[in-house]
């Protein structure tokens, strides 16, 4: 999918969180999220924070300055937790504006700056347009992790089609160590075919389902519903996710 296409995806996933918060009043918006230790206002504020922060990478792109994602680890916990205790139109109206100047960001970085280099918080680096992906992932993730009624099942099918493709092809590029419990599955998405071979070997164990199940059970967001293993018994824990991406 063109990195250009995504931007009005973004901006309608954005859209549809400020309409969720807006059915929240502010004692819900104290209530814990899906994310341990962080209430609804931490991860409306993340939301928030992070368009900020990967405005800052594709700024570093457009003027050839490197700028860090974030400052510093504890700078970010900082402004959540300072940010979390705000009325639900406040944190509405951060959501909006941080969002809208992200994406004017991105629909204004010069063509010839596309694939410049910038650096993920956590170090990987990758060309300035994967930051539009980047930020699809964290919107429609954390819509979720606000636990107030929207789930993997009301993700757009276009996030649905490319998040469970790339995540199967960047789990299968992760070194054994990395893949934890899932360390020698096969996992198969049986509506599009996408298939991660994660050391497996035949006699291995394999997992399977939809894209949209398994995009859910990989990226934390769902018990696993609709996800089958061969041999039966228990899923197994997915890996941290997102994962650093498999090339370009």
């Amino acid at each position: 999918m063109d990195w250009r296409d995504v931007i009005d995806e973004v901006d309608a996933g954005v859209e549809r969180i400020a309409g969720t918060l807006g059915k929240l009043t502010d004692d819900d918006l104290r209530g814990q999220s899906a994310l341990p230790g962080w209430s609804r206002g931490h991860v409306a504020t993340h939301i928030a924070r992070n368009a900020d922060s990967l405005w800052n990478l594709l700024e570093g792109a457009r003027t050839g300055v490197e700028i860090p994602q974030y400052a510093s680890l504890d700078a970010r916990n900082a402004a959540l937790d300072e940010g979390a205790g705000r009325s639900g139109p406040e944190l509405i109206e951060d959501v909006l504006a941080t969002a809208a100047r992200f994406s004017e960001q991105a629909r204004t970085l010069p063509e010839d700056v596309w694939n410049a280099p910038v650096k993920a918080m956590l170090g990987w680096p990758h060309p300035a347009w994967y930051t539009v992906f980047r930020r699809w992932h964290e919107v429609e993730a954390h819509h979720v992790d606000l636990a107030a009624g929207y789930g993997p099942a009301d993700w757009p099918e276009p996030y649905v089609r490319w998040a469970s493709a790339a995540t199967l092809a960047d789990m299968a590029a992760l070194p054994e160590k990395s893949l934890g419990a899932l360390a020698g599955y096969r996992i198969t998405a049986t509506d599009s075919g996408d298939t991660a071979d994660l050391g497996w070997a035949p006699g291995a164990p394999e997992a399977s389902g939809s894209a949209r199940a398994l995009l859910g059970w990989l990226s934390g967001r769902s018990d696993g519903a609709g996800v089958g293993v061969r041999p039966d018994g228990p899923l197994p824990a997915p890996p941290p996710w997102p994962h650093e991406p498999a090339g370009f």
